[in-house]
């Protein structure tokens, strides 16, 4: 099939950056990242500057390959990465817009590679939490309900890709902190900290720019990893909680 790509390009973050036009042909067996490797082997044939992307696993497990496919994060398929992403979605003659993720708190480094690193600053902030090191226990030392182990594997389960703060018309960022503050403050082992946890993390989270949560849920709608918005309403439970149990100790 022969597709036309309307790519962003981006030399860096001071650069203005310009969608510019390339013709490809590709076959439906192919991922959409390897339509972008057909794409540079072109470009580098033609010896012109290939398209930097990011990407690593092409299992949607590590979440590198952040980018936005006409207007929708990850492109049209629910609960998939780019990686996952196959050409059989689409038929010739198609135009494809390929641009990346658009947040202050993610500055572009080149063409579709963004900065992320605000992510591991707010899990960083999150700190650490207090088990006993040595020998591993048993599984079933610390018995933990199937419902709740359920729901702190579901938020577990958040790659951190940013396909969320892409959806997010504010940019915001609290499906990805939530899920991060529920997974330990569902669990025993991150009870602990827990007040400490969500408030340097939240903290965190606006010192890095990202907007406000309005409740579009967008970004549910869009996470690769189906992460519930129900994991929002539970950090803002753990964040209320903790400043009036900071202020009450006082």
């Amino acid at each position: 099939m022969k597709l036309t790509l309307k790519v962003w390009r981006q030399k860096n973050a001071k650069d203005k950056g310009r969608l510019e036009t390339y013709q490809v042909e590709a076959t439906e067996h192919m991922s959409f990242l390897e339509m972008l490797d057909v794409l540079n082997e072109q470009l580098i044939s033609q010896k012109q500057e290939p398209v930097s992307f990011e990407h690593d696993c092409r299992e949607g497990i590590c979440g590198t390959c952040n980018m936005v496919i006409n207007g929708q994060p990850h492109g049209p398929w629910k609960g998939t990465t780019v990686c996952q992403l196959h050409m059989r979605e689409y038929k010739d003659g198609d135009t494809i817009i390929i641009e990346p993720i658009r947040a202050r708190a993610f500055p572009i480094v080149k063409d579709l590679v963004v900065d992320r690193s605000a992510f591991d600053r707010i899990i960083q902030a999150g700190g650490y939490i207090s088990v006993n090191t040595g020998q591993a226990q048993d599984a079933n030392a610390t018995p933990i309900e199937k419902d709740v182990a359920s729901e702190a594997f579901d938020a577990a389960a958040c790659i951190g890709c940013g396909a969320c703060v892409a959806a997010c018309p504010n940019a915001s960022a609290m499906l990805f902190v939530s899920a991060k503050v529920s997974h330990l403050a569902l669990l025993p082992q991150g009870k602990v900290e827990h007040n400490r946890r969500v408030q340097a993390m939240v903290k965190q989270m606006d010192a890095e720019g990202f907007g406000m949560c309005s409740n579009v849920t967008a970004c549910e709608a869009e996470c690769p990893k189906e992460i519930s918005v129900n994991n929002i309403a539970r950090m803002n439970r753990e964040y209320f909680t903790s400043v009036i149990a900071s202020e009450t100790s006082v």
